[in-house]
């Protein structure tokens, strides 16, 4: 699921940290520079300021939306931008001084040098980082992006794309829709599939985008669009040449110097992402402190039903392929994934998309007795109260997941995916969903998995997530009622 992340002022906390600091070094700098002492905090009215001062930085940049197309303005524009965002902080500063009635206390020159230094230091550091962002030395955040093209253009698409990066693609590899050229290698960029092979082989590896571009000559591959559409990745079509696409939310953006059309299943604005991304790291927050809580008392049971570590990790697939670690409490004996295998002709989905019995003995304390009765044991306590899911809170403050999404699958079942099943990876997964709490959580049709989670993505808003939320505690408490 695309969600404008290039613009918004939420995938640039980069720029909003480093003008926030450039904000506090200024205001301290012009404290020294009037000679009122060496630490500002100490005086009550300066250390209020000081706070002030960062909350309208905040609100200045996310409500004028101040950082829209930050990565793409030139010197001129940036210093225009910058004059304005000093402006108004200043004017929301003086607001706070006359609405206090602190003015008398608070130094105007104090005041009008902290706007000038916040002024040379915010611009010439939003300069300085879109150099380090357009060098392509950090890509921590960056997207992973398939280029779709022809030969002829391929070497011109890729200088294209990493002239006018901005840090925001690391580019995975190249298709050429013309020619089979797999296993070669243009403008230092590996040839990855051709035009048959690129859908499964966006539903298998991670791949957050795709850039088409075909010369004007040629005709678009729509054969490979439709197939692409079906996995849920975001497109990004060249204008000059657009082809017909499945009915998705579309608009028009810039990816290095091409004008496309991009689609994707569903769309959210900035100030929906930074909703759910502060939704998560509350959440994250308390189920970080309920999963200690929680430790001190599984902790003990665990290592004495089965001795080895508390904690299970394992390899997942999230967002559009990328692997993570996720954790939990251990449930499971220590050998439980050596017995998987074993157990693979008690699975309840047939097709292998999924694992699930209707009793597992690798759980902790599970036993079949001699009279054929099943006896549980602590792990299914675990794993019934959802108290193995609490470490996962980790992986929500991390980034990795989401409280609210879809479940991450694990590699060899995303292996065994057609294309269409893809499309659930197009968003981060989540510790609960849709087709958890729809009264299916014991769904054993992998397709009505995928019909639900993919309703999910398309259907998307923060509403249905706290709808989620609530259905899930309603769900886990209504477990624990009937033990």
């Amino acid at each position: 699921m695309y969600r404008k992340e290039s613009e918004g002022w939420f995938k640039h906390t980069d720029f909003i940290l480093l003008d926030m600091i450039c904000l506090q070094i200024a205001f301290y700098l012009a404290y020294l520079i009037k000679g009122l002492g060496i630490n500002p905090y100490n005086d009550l009215v300066y250390r209020n300021m000081a706070i002030v001062l960062e909350f309208a930085d905040l609100a200045t940049m996310f409500m004028l939306d101040m950082l829209h197309h930050v990565t793409q303005r030139g010197r001129y524009r940036e210093l225009i931008a910058t004059a304005g965002n000093v402006a108004v902080v200043g004017l929301l500063g003086i607001a706070y001084l006359f609405v206090m009635q602190e003015g008398a206390a608070y130094s105007r020159m104090t005041f009008g040098i902290t706007l000038v230094l916040y002024f040379i230091l915010s611009y010439t550091t939003r300069l300085g980082w879109k150099r380090v962002l357009a060098s392509g030395k950090w890509d921590k955040n960056c997207r992973s992006l398939l280029i779709v093209t022809t030969k002829a253009e391929a070497k011109k698409v890729v200088e294209t794309v990493q002239s006018n990066n901005y840090g925001k693609f690391l580019i995975s590899g190249l298709v050429i829709v013309d020619k089979d050229m797999t296993g070669q290698s243009i403008a230092g960029v590996n040839v990855i599939a051709n035009s048959e092979d690129a859908p499964m082989y966006v539903c298998q590896q991670w791949i957050d985008e795709v850039l088409i571009v075909v010369p004007d000559d040629k005709p678009y591959p729509n054969e490979l669009i439709k197939k692409l559409e079906e996995t849920g990745v975001t497109m990004h079509l060249r204008m000059s040449k657009i082809a017909e696409v499945e009915d998705r939310p579309q608009f028009v953006e810039k990816i290095g110097s091409y004008t496309v059309l991009t689609t994707s299943l569903n769309y959210a604005s900035p100030k929906q992402l930074l909703f759910k991304r502060v939704m998560d790291i509350a959440g994250g927050l308390v189920g970080c402190l309920l999963t200690v809580i929680i430790f001190i008392f599984v902790a003990p049971v665990i290592y004495i039903s089965s001795p080895g570590p508390i904690f299970f990790s394992q390899e997942r697939i999230g967002k559009n392929g990328k692997k993570f670690k996720i954790y939990k409490f251990r449930s499971m004996y220590m050998d439980a994934e050596a017995r998987k295998a074993e157990l693979m002709k008690q699975n309840r989905v047939a097709d292998g998309k999924m694992f699930k019995l209707d009793f597992d003995p690798r759980v902790i304390g599970n036993k079949i007795l001699p009279d054929g009765t099943k006896k549980t044991g602590v792990g299914n306590f675990i794993r019934v109260t959802s108290l193995d899911e609490f470490p996962q809170f980790f992986n929500v403050l991390k980034g990795d997941m989401s409280l609210v999404g879809t479940r991450p699958p694990l590699p060899g079942e995303v292996s065994e995916y057609e294309i269409h099943h893809r499309a659930r990876l197009a968003i981060k997964p989540g510790i609960t969903g849709m087709w958890q709490v729809s009264g299916r959580s014991d769904i054993t049709d992998f397709e009505e998995v995928v019909r639900l989670d993919t309703k999910y993505i398309k259907e998307w808003t923060p509403a249905l997530d706290i709808k989620i939320l609530f259905k899930t505690v309603k769900t886990v408490l209504g477990k624990e009622g009937s033990m």
